[in-house]
C-alpha cells in the first residue's frame, strides 16, 4: 500500500507525456505501477495523436487524452484548427478535477509545467534539477540529482512516484497490438526457408544521422545470417523521401536495400503508421535496430533486441526487460560498427534465446 500523500487513497491522477514515441513506451511501467498501487483509481494520461498507439487497450489507463500537435496537422486541417482543438480539450480535463498532474519527462520544460498547470490539478508533481528552488505550482517535487539521472529512463520516469509512495523497481514494458499483427504474421509465413521458421525484423530507418547503419551493411548482414542459420526478414522504414522537412523517410534506401537482396527472403514492411509499425513488430521473432522508438516498441513487445548505438547513451537508453546486445562503437557513429560483430552478436544472441535450431 502507498504510504501517505496529500491525494488520498483513490485519487484521480493525469500522466502527462507529450514526447517522442520510445519515452511514452518508457512510461508504461510507471503506469502499471500506478495502477498497482491505486488499483480504484481514474488514472488518464495526455500524449499527442502521433503517439496515441502506444497506449491503445492498456489496461492500467482508465482515459487517454489526445491533442495534434502543430508539426502533426496533416493536409486538410491547419494549426488554428489544433489549436483550438486543444484548448478545448484542456477544458474537459480540467472539468475531471484531477487530484495530481504528473510530468511524465525528467527534464521538464516551461513548457510542460505550462501546460501541467492548465489541466487545473490540484497538485503538480515534477523532476527538478538539484539545488533549484521548485516552481512554486510544483507541490511535489522530485529532485533530479546525479543518482537520479544515472539510472534507465525507465527507471527514472517510475522514480517521479516516489512522492505516491511508490518505490518499487518498475516491471516490464507493455504495448497491446490489434488484430493486424495477426495478418502481418500472415504475410511473414512466406519468408523464410525449411531450415528454420526464424523472422527477423531488420528496420533501417534512424533519426539522428550518426544512428543510420550503411544500406551496404543491411545487405551482407542479411546474406551472413541467412547463409548461417536460414532465416527470413521483414524491412521496416519509414516511408517517404529524405529530404522531407517534416517526416524524412527512407523509400530510397529501402530500394537499394531490396534491389540488392537478391533471392533473399525478404518482405518490405514501410510503415506509414505506427500501428503498422506495432503490428509489424509484433510479427517477427527478433529485432535489429537502431536506438530509437522501434527499439523501444520491439522491447515491449518482448522480442530479443540488436541495437546499433551511435551519439546516444545505452545506460540510459538500451532495450528494457529484453534479452539484448548493444554495440556502440567509441566514435560514436553506428557505420563503423562491422557486418561481422553484428552478424555475431545477432547468432550468439539468437542461440541463446532458443531462436536457432
Amino acid at each position: 500500500m502507498p504510504s501517505k500523500t496529500p491525494l488520498g487513497e483513490n485519487p484521480r491522477i493525469l500522466v502527462i507525456r507529450r514526447d517522442n514515441i520510445g519515452d511514452l513506451v518508457c512510461t508504461t511501467p510507471a503506469l502499471t505501477l500506478l495502477r498497482k498501487h491505486y488499483p480504484n483509481s481514474q488514472i488518464s494520461v495526455l500524449v499527442n495523436s502521433y503517439n496515441e498507439p502506444v497506449l491503445r487497450g492498456n489496461p492500467d489507463i482508465n482515459e487517454v487524452f489526445t491533442y495534434v500537435k502543430g508539426k502533426h496537422v496533416v493536409a486538410g486541417s491547419s494549426r488554428l484548427a489544433a489549436w483550438l482543438g486543444k484548448l478545448k480539450l484542456i477544458q474537459s480535463i480540467r472539468a475531471k478535477e484531477f487530484d495530481v498532474a504528473i510530468v511524465g519527462s525528467v527534464l521538464p520544460t516551461p513548457a510542460w509545467l505550462h501546460l501541467a498547470r492548465t489541466v487545473g490539478a490540484r497538485h503538480i508533481l515534477a523532476a527538478i534539477p538539484p539545488d533549484t528552488p521548485a516552481p512554486r505550482i510544483v507541490t511535489l517535487p522530485v529532485i533530479r540529482d546525479e543518482q537520479f539521472a544515472s539510472r534507465h529512463m525507465v527507471e527514472q520516469i517510475a522514480g517521479l512516484l516516489e512522492p505516491l509512495g511508490i518505490n518499487e523497481a518498475p516491471p516490464s514494458m507493455s504495448i497491446y497490438p490489434n488484430s493486424s499483427a495477426d495478418r502481418m504474421r500472415t504475410i511473414l509465413q512466406a519468408v523464410g526457408s525449411t531450415r528454420t521458421t526464424l523472422r527477423v525484423g531488420i528496420h533501417i530507418s534512424a533519426r539522428k544521422s550518426r544512428q543510420r547503419w550503411p544500406r551496404a551493411h543491411f545487405v551482407a548482414l542479411m546474406q551472413e545470417l541467412h547463409a548461417a542459420i536460414g532465416c527470413g526478414f521483414g524491412l521496416f522504414w519509414s516511408p517517404g523521401i529524405a529530404n522531407d522537412p517534416q517526416h524524412p523517410g527512407d523509400d530510397d534506401k529501402a530500394a537499394a536495400i531490396l534491389g540488392a537482396s537478391g533471392d533473399l527472403p525478404v518482405r518490405p514492411i514501410p510503415t506509414h503508421t505506427l500501428d503498422e509499425l506495432i503490428a509489424g513488430l509484433a510479427a517477427v521473432d527478433a529485432v535489429i535496430c537502431s536506438d530509437g522508438g522501434a527499439m523501444h516498441l520491439a522491447a515491449a513487445l518482448g522480442k530479443p533486441i540488436i541495437s546499433f548505438f551511435g551519439n546516444s547513451d545505452p545506460q540510459t537508453w538500451r532495450p528494457w526487460g529484453v534479452p539484448h546486445r548493444v554495440l556502440h562503437p567509441a566514435s560514436q557513429d553506428v557505420s563503423d560498427v562491422t557486418v561481422d560483430e553484428t552478424r555475431d552478436a545477432a547468432l550468439e544472441l539468437f542461440t541463446s534465446c532458443g531462436l536457432t535450431s
